[in-house]
């Protein structure tokens, strides 16, 4: 760690194009309170649902050497299921720690549908991957998936981190792409395959017609962590966790009372 820290136990690292991973982190620090965090946040490539495979598998290996060189951390994840998809094989056979990775919640989904129409809804990127059609064919093949990339969501959750009310046409777009589907009248289930969408789930809850039940994988990637690291004597309190961006420092100023709630104090940039 740089900075005051005194503690010598490696820190979690979350890595994401922005605040998607912050729904990940949510759930970690309520089985891992204490754990020291760094959130390393990839701004000058987002966003990565419009790049290509060939970028990101060359763009996500050499951030995160980077990182893991700086911080040490004693994990990482991956909490970008767009960087997740298309970097994680490669990811792990480069690094030398545990790598925790976000993907699709594709079985949870298809347990829970009873009409048995569950909405995907991702980035376009997320979307297109042989990893998702994997996923459908082995857990939801007796199913209907309706996927639909809604890159703008993205967005929408980073304004609403801001402070800002998120963009309500790009929340009806990304419902109506859904639902204009032939069956999509019949979701009840929708797996929010981006780790932004869950910040704006309230607002794409009230944008269905019909009940829909939302599902991420933020709770199980918790668990993998909280497993894979169940032999480290975590520090007894909290310390200041650290923010890193590859842009502009001062563009997060927007976001600091939302990092707070974090435990997000000290900003640095890669």
């Amino acid at each position: 760690m740089t900075g005051n820290q005194t503690n010598t136990t490696g820190p979690l690292l979350f890595f994401d194009t922005g605040v998607g991973g912050l729904s990940i982190l949510r759930e970690a620090q309520k089985l891992l309170p204490t754990a020291p965090v760094v959130y390393a946040a990839d701004y000058a490539g987002m966003p990565y649902g419009m790049k290509t495979e060939a970028e990101l598998s060359t763009r996500i290996p050499l951030l995160l050497g980077r990182l893991v060189e700086r911080y040490k951390p004693q994990l990482v994840t991956i909490a970008c299921n767009t960087a997740s998809t298309i970097a994680l094989d490669v990811v792990r056979s480069v690094l030398d720690i545990p790598v925790v990775g976000t993907v699709p919640a594709v079985k949870p989904a298809s347990l829970m549908t009873k009409t048995g129409v569950v909405g995907l809804l991702g980035t376009p990127a997320t979307i297109r991957q042989p990893y998702v059609d994997r996923l459908a064919g082995e857990f939801a093949a007796d199913k209907k998936l309706l996927r639909f990339g809604a890159p703008e969501l993205v967005h929408a959750a980073e304004a609403k981190l801001r402070g800002e009310v998120p963009d309500p046409n790009a929340i009806q777009a990304a419902v109506k792409g859904l639902t204009d589907q032939e069956h999509g009248n019949e979701i009840d289930t929708v797996i929010l395959a981006c780790t932004h969408f869950p910040l704006v789930q309230e607002e794409l809850q009230k944008s269905f017609p019909n009940p829909v039940r939302f599902i991420d994988g933020a709770q199980g990637i918790a668990r993998r962590i909280e497993y894979l690291t169940k032999d480290i004597i975590w520090p007894e309190t909290a310390n200041s966790g650290v923010f890193v961006t590859t842009g502009p420092l001062e563009a997060l100023a927007p976001y600091r009372k939302a990092f707070h709630e974090f435990g997000l104090d000290r900003f640095e940039a890669l």
